[in-house]
């Protein structure tokens, strides 16, 4: 079968080239299938390379002088910065060099720049970021994350034919789909949710299953949680909060006494484990749904491990064929 190639914007990103280098060193050992193409000031990645030739016949640079900084405005990005590594990195990824893009750069930046050149799929007006959030069994993915903050019920109606497709790996199962409310009730909420509501009823390639409140996000009640990009991306930083605060919690307790380090001794498997499976760094890796081909943006203060995560990411939508799929959902006719 043919290899998978991501283009890896290298530069951006609040902690530098270090993440996305060490990242993609230990990707490509991880996926023989996958061969890399790091975008970024060569001066600056070369002498972060590790010298193993094995390494280097998977791994290519791809020299971009400038850089999107993530105070900078996207307009000014998209006008502007066509030398810089985010720029360049889905230039790749357009004319058919590479079948993925992962960046931790700017999100309006890289929202705006791969508008322009990857384009959504007719039908779709606005890009959707979606990611998997950790629940109790399986996988929710929740989406809008942020890049549209007003949605009309027509983008809701979108978002959960995208969030239906990337939850379901197989096109026969139907996940069940959600919209996020103030209440299950059908009266509760907003004209706009009661408008998508029955666009999304009326939608036979929906498993619609009704409203569903922000405290069963993480039950794994359903399997996609649709909303515009203001309450998603608060939902989103709301748990992450949630999750840093369980961690720092279980990391006080057992440092405060003797008695508790004792007791902290026996339970620390357990402790270990749930600090492990609340670590953000293994959700990391949203995608931009409705583009043509497969973006994946990585959080910003993304560590090694969490970059890593967000390529591993980009390599399954491209396996998944999510893109195509969601276009053969789009045009398939309503009923």
């Amino acid at each position: 079968s043919a290899r998978i190639r991501i283009a890896v914007d290298a530069m951006s990103g609040d902690l530098g080239p270090r993440i996305a280098i060490s990242a993609s060193q230990k990707f490509v050992t991880q996926f023989p299938d996958v061969d890399l193409l790091l975008v970024g000031n060569e001066a600056q990645l070369l002498p972060l390379l590790s010298k193993s030739p094995k390494l280097h016949e998977r791994i290519t640079l791809v020299h971009a002088a400038d850089v999107v900084s993530m105070h900078d405005d996207p307009l000014l990005a998209l006008r502007q910065k066509k030398d810089s590594s985010m720029w360049m990195a889905l230039d790749l990824l357009r004319n058919g060099d590479a079948d993925a893009c992962v960046s931790a750069g700017n999100t309006g930046a890289l929202l705006a720049i791969a508008k322009f050149l990857i384009k959504t799929f007719p039908g779709i007006e606005r890009p959707a970021i979606s990611k998997s959030m950790p629940v109790e069994a399986g996988v929710t993915y929740l989406l809008d994350l942020g890049a549209n903050i007003n949605c009309s019920p027509d983008h809701l109606h979108q978002f959960a034919l995208m969030g239906s497709v990337i939850a379901g790996s197989s096109e026969a199962s139907m996940p069940r789909v959600a919209l996020l409310n103030i209440g299950t009730e059908q009266q509760k909420g907003t004209d706009t949710l009661k408008a998508a509501q029955s666009l999304l009823q009326s939608d036979e390639r929906i498993n619609y299953v009704g409203f569903v409140e922000a405290n069963s996000i993480f039950t794994g009640a359903v399997d996609v949680i649709v909303c515009d990009g203001f309450h998603g991306n608060i939902a989103l930083k709301t748990s992450e909060g949630v999750a840093r605060f369980i961690a720092n919690k279980i990391s006080n307790i057992t440092k405060k006494n003797i008695f508790n380090r004792l007791l902290s001794l026996l339970l620390w498997p357990v402790l270990r484990r749930v600090q492990f499976e609340l670590d953000p760094s293994l959700y990391n890796g949203a995608s931009f749904l409705g583009l043509q081909k497969t973006v994946v943006k990585s959080h910003g203060s993304a560590d090694s491990k969490a970059f890593l995560h967000a390529l591993i990411v980009a390599r399954e939508q491209v396996l998944h064929q999510v893109p195509e799929r969601i276009n053969r959902v789009l045009s398939a006719n309503k009923n």
